[in-house]
C-alpha cells in the first residue's frame, strides 16, 4: 500500500512534465495542489516512502525538508516476546511518520539481552546515530498493538526464575520502548564516564567533565551543554557524579536520567574521550549542545518538572558518630534541640512514635544536607550544599544503618517516608505547571503578528519521564497517574519514559520541604519515589519556511538568489536501506 502510494505520487510528478501550456497559458499538474495539501499528503507517508518522495524533484525535496525541519519526538512500546520482532514493531511505529533520527533511547525488560537489543537497534538506525539502551524497571508509553497508553512495571519473581515458568508476567518482562528524537539547532553526542576500579575516588570525574566541556565548546559558544540525559550503572555511586556536574555546568543545563540500571551505548560522534585500558564504563551521558552554525534554529526549550513522592517526618537530627564500608553507613545522632546521644534503636522509636498509624509499611529515608567543597582539576574549589537521600536499612542499640556512603559527622538530616497522597498532590502541581506552559505557548501564538510565518509558532512537541519503580498502580491505587499530567495537557503529543531505581532531575531542596529557609540554595538532583518530566518545546518549522509560497520569492528575496542557492545544494540520491543514511539525502535534492 505504501509503495503504491509513492508510485502514484511519482506518476503525478511525471505527468506534470508532460502537461504543456494551452492557448490561455494555463499549466496544470501536481503542483496545482498547493504546498499545504502536498505537505499534508507527504507527512502521512512512512519514513522510507517519504525519503523516496524527497528524491523526485527539487520542489518535493523542499517540501520534505520543510516537514523535517520541525523538532520531533517519536516513541513506541512493544510487548512482543521475541526481541527481534519487538524491535521491528517499535521501528515501524516510530518511523510511520517522517522523522530525521538525531538520537535514540531504548529501554528493555530484564528477560531481553542488552547486547542483542543494541545490535538490532544500531543495525536498523545505521551509522552516526548515538544510541543508548538500558534495562529499565518498566516502561511508560503507547502500545504498538492497542494504541493505548500504558504504564507497565516488570515483575520477575525469584520463584519464576528458578522454575523457568513462562507466564503472562514473564512475557510482559520482554517489552521494549524506543524513543527517537530530532532537535534542530542542537548537536547530540554521547560521553562516557570511566572508572578505574571500585571504591571511592575511582571515578574519572574530572576527565568526564572536561570531555563534556570540550564536546560542547566544539559546536557551541559555551562549555556548558543545553542538557544531559544521564544513565549510571547500579554499582556506581551517582552522588559524587551529580555533585561534580552541579559545580561544572551552568544552571541552564538540564540534567535528567536513570541512576541505577545496566546500559550499553553506541556513539559515532568521533569525539576524543578520556579512556584508559584498565577502566570500565560507570555511566554515560547523552548531551545536547547548541550549534553555533545554526543560531535560533528550532529554538528548542527544555523544561524539567518534578513530582515528589515523599514527606518529611519528625525532628531534625545531626550525625554524631559515623562509620562506613563500601556500600553502607552506620551512624548515631542527636536531635538539634537536645544534645542527647541517640543510637539507632532510639532514633527509630522516635520516628515510629511520630508516624503512628498514618501509613502502613512506608519506605524510610534520611535526607542529609551536605556542605562540601567541589572543584574540577586545578580550578578554584567552592563550597556547595547538596541534599541527598539514603534509604534506612535498620537500627540496633549502637547504630542506625543506611545505604550508600558520603555522610560526615555534624551533617544535619531529616527522615522522609513514601507518601502516595503527597505524590498525587505533587502530580496535580505538575499538571498545573504544564497547563501554564500550554497557555504560554497559546498566548505567544495568538499574539503573533499576522505577518509572522507559521514557522515561528511555538508548541510542546514531546516529553520524556523517569519515574521511580516504587510508584505505579500499587502505590497510587489507580493506573496511569504518572503519565496523566502530560497527557491531560498535551493529548496526542509524544510521551515516552521508564520506571527506574534512582531517578535523576536537577532541582532544589525546597521542592520537598518549603519550611527550610535555605532550601532554595540546597541542590537536590537524585530523588526517591518521584517522577521527573523533561518537556520539550520549539518552533513548528524552524527552517525551510520563508514566509512565501514555493516558487515565489519572499519579500526582499530575489528569485535569482534562490535558484543559485538551489543549484549549490544539489547532490546525489543516497542509499535508502539504513535510517542513518536515509535522511541526509534531503539536504541534497535529486533533479
Amino acid at each position: 500500500m505504501e509503495e503504491e502510494s509513492i508510485r502514484s505520487l511519482k506518476r503525478m510528478a511525471k505527468a506534470k512534465e508532460k502537461t504543456q501550456t494551452g492557448s490561455h497559458g494555463v499549466t496544470s499538474g501536481i503542483d496545482d495542489l498547493g504546498d499545504d495539501l502536498m505537505q499534508n499528503i507527504l507527512s502521512r507517508l512512512p519514513a522510507l516512502s517519504f525519503a523516496s518522495a524527497a528524491c523526485v524533484s527539487r520542489s518535493w525535496n523542499s517540501l520534505c525538508n520543510s516537514l523535517l525541519s520541525s523538532p520531533r519526538l517519536s516513541s513506541a512500546v512493544s510487548f512482543n516476546p521475541s526481541l527481534e520482532n519487538a524491535v521491528i514493531e517499535v521501528f515501524e511505529k516510530v518511523f510511520s511518520e517522517p522523522i530525521r533520527p538525531h538520537f535514540a533511547l531504548a529501554s528493555i525488560g530484564p528477560s531481553f539481552s542488552l547486547q542483542a537489543a543494541l545490535y538490532l537497534i544500531d543495525k536498523k538506525l545505521g551509522s552516526r546515530i548515538p544510541v543508548i539502551v538500558n534495562v529499565s524497571e518498566g516502561v511508560i508509553g503507547r502500545n504498538v498493538q492497542t494504541d493505548q497508553f500504558v504504564e507497565v512495571q516488570w515483575e520477575v519473581t525469584t520463584e519464576e526464575e528458578h522454575l523457568g515458568a513462562v507466564s503472562q508476567v514473564e512475557n510482559v518482562n520482554r517489552g521494549i520502548i524506543l524513543t527517537v528524537g530530532f532537535l534542530p539547532g542542537l548537536k547530540a553526542h554521547i560521553i562516557p564516564l570511566f572508572s578505574q576500579d571500585k571504591g571511592p575516588g575511582s571515578l574519572l570525574l574530572d576527565e568526564f567533565v572536561m570531555d563534556i566541556r570540550e564536546s560542547a565548546s566544539a559546536v557551541s559558544d559555551s562549555t556548558s551543554p543545553a542538557g544531559i540525559i544521564l544513565f549510571a550503572d547500579r554499582e556506581t555511586d551517582i552522588k559524587p557524579v551529580l555533585q561534580t556536574i552541579e559545580y561544572a555546568f551552568s544552571e541552564d543545563t538540564f540534567i535528567v536520567g536513570d541512576g541505577g540500571s545496566q546500559f550499553l551505548y553506541q556513539s559515532y560522534s568521533g569525539n576524543n574521550t578520556t579512556w584508559q585500558t584498565d577502566s570500565t564504563c560507570a555511566a554515560v551521558g547523552l548531551l545536547f549542545a547548541r550549534d553555533r552554525n545554526k543560531p535560533g534554529i528550532g529554538e528548542i526549550q527544555f523544561h524539567v518538572m518534578l513530582s515528589t513522592g515523599i514527606s518529611p517526618l519528625g525532628n531534625m537530627y545531626k550525625a554524631v558518630s559515623v562509620k562506613s564500608n563500601e556500600n553502607s553507613t552506620w551512624l548515631t545522632a542527636s536531635r538539634e534541640t537536645v544534645r542527647e546521644h541517640l543510637d539507632g534503636q532510639a532514633i527509630l522509636e522516635d520516628i515510629y512514635e511520630e508516624l503512628g498509624d498514618r501509613i502502613q509499611y512506608p519506605a524510610f529515608y534520611i535526607g542529609v544536607t551536605k556542605r562540601r567543597r567541589r572543584s574540577v582539576g586545578k580550578e578554584k574549589a567552592r563550597w556547595m550544599q547538596f541534599h541527598e537521600f539514603h534509604e534506612v536499612l535498620g537500627g540496633d542499640e549502637e547504630y542506625l544503618f543506611v545505604n550508600s556512603v558520603g555522610i560526615k559527622t555534624r551533617d544535619p538530616f531529616r527522615f522522609y517516608i513514601s507518601d502516595s497522597r503527597a505524590a498525587l498532590s505533587s502530580c496535580n502541581r505538575v499538571s498545573d505547571m504544564l497547563k501554564d506552559l500550554k497557555l504560554d505557548c497559546d498566548s505567544i501564538n495568538n499574539h503573533a503578528s499576522p505577518s509572522v510565518a507559521h514557522c515561528d509558532k511555538r508548541k510542546v512537541f514531546g516529553g520524556i519521564v523517569f519515574s521511580c519503580c516504587g510508584r505505579g498502580d500499587s502505590f497510587f491505587g489507580h493506573p496511569g497517574i504518572d503519565s496523566s499530567p502530560f497527557l491531560k495537557n498535551f493529548p496526542g503529543v509524544t510521551l515516552g519514559g521508564t520506571y527506574c531505581a534512582g531517578e535523576i532531575g536537577r532541582g532544589k531542596l525546597n521542592l520537598y520541604d518549603q519550611d527550610i529557609e535555605e532550601g532554595g540554595s540546597v541542590i537536590c538532583s537524585q530523588h526517591v519515589y518521584s517522577a521527573v518530566y523533561l518537556v520539550m518545546r520549539g518552533n513548528l518549522s524552524p527552517f525551510g519556511c520563508t514566509g512565501a509560497k514555493r516558487g515565489r520569492p519572499a519579500p526582499g528575496e530575489h528569485r535569482e538568489e534562490r535558484e543559485t542557492g538551489r543549484r549549490k545544494s544539489q547532490g546525489r540520491p543516497g542509499h535508502l536501506t539504513e535510517m542513518g543514511r536515509l535522511f541526509p539525502i534531503l539536504e541534497g535534492p535529486m533533479e
